[in-house]
């Protein structure tokens, strides 16, 4: 067994007591970067000039920033954890007791030993909980300076750890159920195809590829996808694709639409179609998911993809899908915030006037499920703080699940500052029609595409589509 292979799969296996011989050894390659030092520094309180400040360390013993000297011994505790031995290792030295999550930690260095020769101190070192137990005794040895040292305290940077949990609650939610049929439009380049497939292998989906077969196939060929077990339906171009994967939906072979490698107006032309389309009552309206890591709930953007400058009427359809949408993702009762640039209604801004005529629509049972308030401007309708100093009362001021924007560029720009600005994620899907549909983009990665195939599937579902 070749213990300092890359792993294969995101598994960690241990090795028993048994299964270690003298001898055997595990190795870990890691790469120190200026963020590993200030992550650390951060975590530990440790801002020594010797790891933070360059201008003192020109000056010190090694005249450039070296890392805090126990990353090190990290990086040994985690090739204990997760390689040799691996899981279910304890870490025995100096460890009296295990530290757990909300344990407040005092430590105390205490000078016992000071060797002249080399200005060398050995110290007593105790950690202690906040019942005085003591968890991690031992003794260190430093080299003190000789010099007196007055330097600035670095400034820390902020930390924001990016978990996208909610995610992968979506995923937990669809897990243990049948797979739902899928026509997918066209999949005739690798990503759309190989999105199909990570559906399919996540256990969404049941992919029914629809295109010309001839090029579906040699795109699985060149990518090295395996199709053998899906369905290919053959048609010769992409408007074709979009006709007969709405037709699949409408036979009830499909519960979902998927978008290929066409363009969304080719695809939405078939899907709204008067006699042979997937039309409701509702208007059509996109919805992104955003997880952002910095904010506590999962939020709604709509409509940022479909409709360019959508009336009073649509925006109320559009403001109901997501309201429903928000009700299968579990949000009881949503908060709505409609967005505008102000607070206040201004006769000579249609956004706020709308905002206004919208919430009285509410009020009169033309919107229904959820709390609706606007105008209201992007930081007073997710932050609390701006909404308490600008004097807004309202039970969705600073709490928002779903922002309403005025129009597509407004959705489109927010949604993509939010993606490459704030680190968030964005699963995207159409509502409005007979089954949600699934809207991908290049610039998706695999866990955004997986979550907009999840949404589907709980919306598909909660329709009693399957």
């Amino acid at each position: 067994m070749d213990l300092n292979a890359a792993p294969k799969d995101p598994m960690i296996e241990n090795r028993t007591f048994d299964e270690i011989a003298v001898g055997d050894s595990a190795t870990s390659v890691r790469s120190l970067s200026q963020e590993d030092i200030d992550l650390f520094a951060v975590v530990s309180g440790d801002v020594n000039p010797a790891h933070m400040d360059p201008a003192y360390a020109e000056t010190d013993l090694f005249h450039k920033i070296i890392v805090h000297g126990m990353w090190g011994g990290a990086l040994i505790s985690a090739v204990f954890g997760t390689k040799l031995p691996g899981p279910g290792t304890i870490y025995l030295s100096h460890v009296r007791a295990p530290i757990a999550i909300g344990d407040t930690i005092t430590t105390t260095v205490t000078a016992r030993e000071k060797k002249p020769e080399k200005h060398r101190i050995v110290f007593d070192c105790v950690c202690t909980n906040q019942t005085g137990h003591a968890v991690i005794t031992g003794t260190a040895e430093v080299q003190a300076p000789t010099e007196k040292v007055r330097r600035p305290r670095i400034e820390l940077p902020d930390v924001r750890l990016s978990r996208h949990q909610r995610f992968r609650d979506l995923l937990i939610r669809t897990a243990g159920q049948p797979p739902v049929p899928v026509a997918v439009a066209h999949p005739c380049d690798d990503l759309s195809l190989g999105a199909a497939i990570e559906m399919a292998k996540a256990g969404l989906v049941v992919p029914i590829l629809v295109g010309p077969e001839a090029k579906i196939r040699a795109v699985a060929a060149a990518a090295g996808l395996d199709i053998f077990a899906y369905r290919i339906v053959d048609v010769p171009h992409s408007h074709a694709a979009a006709a007969a994967a709405v037709a699949l939906v409408r036979s009830g072979e499909a519960a979902l639409l998927m978008k290929g490698s066409l363009h969304t107006d080719e695809l939405m032309h078939e899907v709204v179609a008067h006699d042979t389309g997937l039309r409701t009552e509702r208007r059509l309206s996109h919805v992104y998911v955003m997880d952002v890591p910095s904010y506590p709930r999962p939020l709604l953007i709509t409509d940022a993809a479909l409709n360019i400058a959508p009336t009073l009427e649509e925006k109320r359809d559009i403001i109901q899908n997501a309201i429903d949408l928000a009700h299968i993702m579990g949000t009881v009762l949503p908060k709505v915030a409609i967005l505008a640039a102000v607070e206040t209604v201004n006769p000579l801004m249609r956004s706020t006037v709308d905002a206004a005529a919208l919430c009285k629509m509410a009020d009169r049972g033309q919107i229904t499920g959820g709390l609706v308030d606007g105008p209201l401007a992007f930081d007073n309708a997710i932050s609390p703080q701006a909404a308490k100093q600008k004097g807004i009362v309202s039970p969705v001021a600073g709490q928002a699940d779903i922002l309403v924007v005025p129009d597509l560029e407004a959705g489109n720009m927010l949604a993509k500052q939010l993606s490459f600005l704030a680190g968030a994620d964005a699963a995207g899907v159409v509502l409005g029609a007979r089954v949600p549909i699934i809207l991908t983009s290049r610039a998706d990665s695999e866990r955004t595409r997986i979550a907009s195939c999840a949404i589907a599937v709980l919306m598909a579902r909660a329709a009693g589509a399957v």
